[in-house]
């Protein structure tokens, strides 16, 4: 009785190799070599994924943050998020980089706040909470030490505690969730694209011939809501002195942001209530016009 294996030590004999399977490889290769910008087909080739801020997100504090962003885009395989906020005295004040699907936040050392890279607790930890008020009035009846105050600084409403093990945390105000379930905008982020016109009718008639841009009544009189633009929650409104896109950005406290806006030279037309929470119509100080909403 043989053996099947056997086979396996017999010399190799070489076969010629089907007509259509080096057709496909010798144009693979030559793609890949003579084309290596060509898109690569859909099947195969995957996106990277989409950094996003957790609810749990590390914050570094480094010595340089500049060389720090260097050294975790070579070694890591990081990518900058926007440039970094570089205080008046020249210290990085806040940075992000994405690794994969997460944030890296970082500063610069700011020993009057106990941000430095010898603090014990090692790197501070981000965390939303429903409540950054009342979790850390919760955390010092529990033993925490505040730092500082509970405040919104432009990046949201944030307050800072070490926890009566050593460790540093920074509580930060979680997103609320829409009425649809899905995440809402978080702080900054465009919450609402509205197309102001001054004829509703004729652009609704214009952008619906040339994009097939959909459109169904809104709330409000010639107000419309808006499908096809690849938006999310968008409108046409006519009757509007100011032509294009007007945005609407999510704030956590928008008294406070109300304030930012004076202050950086802008202008606060009106502040007030709607159903679906509180507005204000800005101007910015190159006159583009735009709305803060808090939820």
């Amino acid at each position: 009785m043989t053996d099947a294996f056997d086979a396996l030590f017999r010399p190799a004999e070489p076969i010629e190799p089907d007509p259509g399977f080096a057709a496909e490889l010798r144009e693979a290769l030559r793609a890949a070599v003579l084309e290596p910008e060509r898109d690569h087909d859909m099947t195969t080739a995957q996106a990277p994924a989409r950094a996003e801020t957790h609810a749990l997100t590390p914050y570094l504090a480094v010595t340089d943050a500049r060389a720090a962003l260097d050294f975790y885009v070579d070694v890591l395989g990081a990518q900058r998020r926007g440039e970094p906020i570089v205080m008046p005295d020249g210290r990085v004040g806040h940075a992000e980089v994405a690794v994969g699907d997460s944030v890296l936040m970082l500063a610069e050392e700011f020993p009057e706040i106990g941000h430095t890279a010898a603090s014990a607790g090692g790197a501070s930890i981000r965390a939303e909470v429903a409540d950054v008020a009342a979790a850390v009035a919760r955390a010092v009846e529990l033993g925490a030490e505040q730092v500082g105050e509970v405040e919104d600084r432009g990046h949201g409403l944030s307050g800072r505690i070490r926890d009566p093990f050593g460790q540093r945390w920074m509580l930060a105000q979680a997103p609320k969730p829409s009425s649809a379930g899905a995440p809402a905008p978080r702080h900054g982020e465009a919450a609402y694209f509205t197309f102001t016109v001054p004829d509703d009718e004729q652009a609704m008639a214009f952008y619906g011939a040339v994009l097939g841009w959909q459109f169904g009544r809104g709330n409000i009189e010639r107000a419309w809501r808006l499908e096809g633009s690849g938006l999310p929650d968008a409108g046409v409104w006519g009757g509007q002195a100011y032509p294009g896109w007007k945005l609407m950005y999510a704030v956590d406290d928008l008294d406070a942001a109300v304030q930012r806006v004076r202050a950086a030279g802008g202008e606060v037309r009106e502040v007030g209530r709607q159903p679906y929470g509180r507005t204000a119509d800005c101007i910015d100080d190159q006159a583009v016009e735009f709305w803060l909403w808090q939820a």
